[in-house]
């Protein structure tokens, strides 16, 4: 579904991705894990078109992408039919003056000439596809929690039928118990569907839950990929291991520091 070789990204004198090559296939879902400024969500902005890479080459379903950024309006409409990316905050990816149907009626008229009773339908069935009902379908994002908003994400994302569907952070900014309903829903996409999953995280917990192959970056390059239960049970890299150290473990306290006693 989705091959990218040897993936290089420069701003300046700063490398940002360096020779990243990975494959996803179709129903697949692949995890790219690092801290901040590793070079994931850069990768992921040059899969879904946002940046133009400096070196190397994206094949999407069987067809090598020209190395441009955002290109020409036609351009960018096959781009977004066959790939959508849903982002981190919701809030601010959503007009805060549409409502949610209107939002996902735009994204669908988009990519398919649908009118009427026809394009009501297709919203119905993409709000119910992701939890939603005719009441949110009226809300404005703000009378919306961010579970709901991240959801209307989703359903705009998936109006143009993508066969991959990248989210960067997408569920970092939820509380626990939203993730794993998002987490939930993702997976009954895919399976449904049949659109492959690209999903940009730093919580290592998210991954054993929605994906079977894991790639972990460090300052732009790859230092570690393969089946999640290989990579997080069995790492061998220092890095892959300290950020699986870093993760709380069950009846973990924080230490406090205590101050010195006054003299």
């Amino acid at each position: 579904m989705l091959e990218a070789k040897n993936l290089r990204k420069v701003f300046g004198d700063f490398v940002a991705v360096d020779d990243v090559t990975f494959t996803l296939p179709e129903r697949g879902s692949l995890a790219v894990v690092g801290e901040s400024g590793s070079g994931k969500t850069t990768t992921a902005r040059m899969i879904a078109g946002l940046e133009a890479p400096s070196g190397g080459r994206i094949v999407l379903t069987g067809s090598a992408r020209r190395p441009t950024g955002r290109g020409r309006p036609a351009e960018r409409r096959a781009r977004g039919g066959r790939i959508q990316m849903v982002f981190q905050d919701p809030y601010s990816s959503l007009d805060r003056r549409q409502r949610a149907g209107d939002a996902v009626a735009e994204a669908v008229r988009l990519h398919r000439p649908l009118r009427g009773d026809a394009l009501r339908a297709r919203v119905a069935e993409l709000l119910d596809m992701v939890g939603l009902d005719d009441r949110q379908a009226r809300s404005l994002p703000r009378a919306l929690s961010g579970g709901q908003r991240q959801r209307v994400a989703i359903a705009r994302a998936l109006a143009a039928e993508p066969r991959v569907l990248i989210l960067d952070e997408a569920i970092a900014a939820l509380d626990v118990s939203i993730q794993a309903q998002i987490l939930g829903l993702l997976a009954h996409i895919r399976a449904t569907t049949g659109t492959a999953l690209l999903f940009i995280t730093h919580d290592l917990g998210a991954v054993r839950h929605i994906s079977e192959e894991v790639l972990v970056m460090r300052a732009g390059k790859v230092v570690e990929q393969g089946p999640v239960e290989d990579v997080l049970g069995h790492p061998r890299d220092p890095y892959t291991r300290r950020l699986i150290d870093s993760i709380p473990k069950p009846g973990w306290k924080p230490s406090r520091r205590t101050r010195p006693a006054a003299a």
